[in-house]
């Protein structure tokens, strides 16, 4: 999405988000230790084909990981997009992050007919979260006790046509200023992580569609970010858009852009924040909204992100979500926390879902463990 008249440099999609934002190879690891009835057994060799970009397979498929997994008998085998999916293999984990059409009937294909096999993620699925008027249609309807809190997400309006229409169908559907401007469809670019703001409903008419409308809500500029994997969560601080009141408004106008808000650049986990802003969701409500999020949506690894409404203490809204997070652990020992190696957590903040710490994951953990003595050894950690 950019203004209208603007020249726009291309960008490669998938290249440019991967630059930006890797993911962790041991997150990816615990997400493949998980099958729809629980967890692997890791009593003989489990295979994980994979279908990544260049970028992704550069950054994932590190030799230090490859060692250890082949010790513990994990191992990685690169998908042949030029063969029929079914003649590979055969594959205990199928982990994909590749676009278009095509390759997801591959996939879903293969889903269907080898329903032993763990695909991460169903395609179908994540192409739920690609769309900005669907990703957030599960929200309201689930039903959270609200003793710790109630969620919901910020009123929207979808624009695809004509821009010139925007202040009436803004005026008709009663949202209230400012208002956040996302594109509609996320597909790894770096302008569908753009976002802009509005201070007036004429400006967004400078906005070429096909893009999203948000009421911007107050939240002490701090979002939390769920990371979502299986059962584990995180939840990690990362500075958002400043509180905007209503005095200001008087004064500004226009149409604003940010290129990207809450990246890994943005934490905030060290900062000097008012109590009230920095203090984290409820782990139960975290928990029971992970819970129902990967039944509805049919997905095992994203991350959503929340805000809270400054002023309230239980008032959450879930503004997006993203499959195939991106940097969820970033330290050692953090990592053993979560994955039950240590008693409590050090330097960062965490809220763990329980994992199942049995001799089914011994493997995975094993790995992490070793990676952990390593980065202590080294002074890394």
């Amino acid at each position: 999405m950019r203004l209208n008249g603007e020249i726009s440099e291309d960008i490669d999609d998938d290249d440019d988000k991967e630059e930006r934002e890797e993911p962790e190879a041991e997150a990816l690891m615990k997400a493949c230790s998980i099958s729809d009835g629980g967890l692997f057994t890791l009593t003989q060799n489990l295979v994980v084909g994979y279908a990544l970009t260049s970028k992704k397979k550069q950054s994932f498929l590190q030799p230090k990981l490859l060692s250890l997994a082949r010790n513990k008998g994990i191992f990685f085998v690169a998908i042949d997009r030029s063969r029929p999916l079914s003649d590979q293999g055969p594959f205990d984990v199928v982990l994909h992050k590749l676009s278009g059409k095509d390759w997801c009937q591959v996939v879903e294909d293969y889903r269907l007919k080898h329903p032993e096999v763990t695909v991460l993620d169903p395609p179908y699925s994540i192409q739920h979260v690609y769309n900005r008027q669907s990703m957030l249609e599960d929200v309201p309807g689930i039903n959270l006790p609200e003793c710790y809190g109630r969620v919901g997400v910020p009123r929207q309006l979808v624009i695809t046509k004509d821009p010139l229409s925007v202040p009436d169908e803004v005026n008709k559907a009663g949202l209230k200023l400012p208002l956040v401007a996302k594109p509609l469809l996320v597909d790894g670019t770096a302008k569908s992580h753009e976002l802009f703001i509005a201070y007036d409903e004429f400006s967004l008419s400078n906005l070429e569609p096909p893009f999203v409308v948000q009421e911007f809500i107050n939240h002490g500029g701090v979002l939390f970010k769920v990371y979502i994997i299986g059962e584990t969560i995180k939840v990690v601080r990362r500075f958002s858009l400043p509180d905007v009141f209503n005095p200001e408004l008087s004064k500004i106008a226009g149409v604003f852009r940010f290129p990207r808000v809450s990246s890994a650049a943005a934490s905030a986990e060290d900062a000097n924040l008012d109590p009230a802003v920095a203090e984290l969701p409820p782990t139960p409500l975290l928990e029971r909204l992970a819970k129902e999020l990967r039944h509805r949506l049919g997905l095992r690894l994203f991350n959503i992100d929340i805000i809270r409404e400054h002023g309230t203490r239980d008032l959450y809204y879930v503004i997006d979500i993203n499959y195939f997070p991106g940097k969820v652990w970033k330290n050692a020992r953090i990592r053993a926390y979560i994955y039950g190696f240590s008693s409590k957590p050090h330097a960062e903040q965490v809220q763990g879902a329980t994992c199942c710490l049995n001799g089914n994951v011994s493997s995975v953990h094993d790995i992490l463990l070793q990676e952990l003595r390593q980065d202590n050894d080294s002074g890394l950690a």
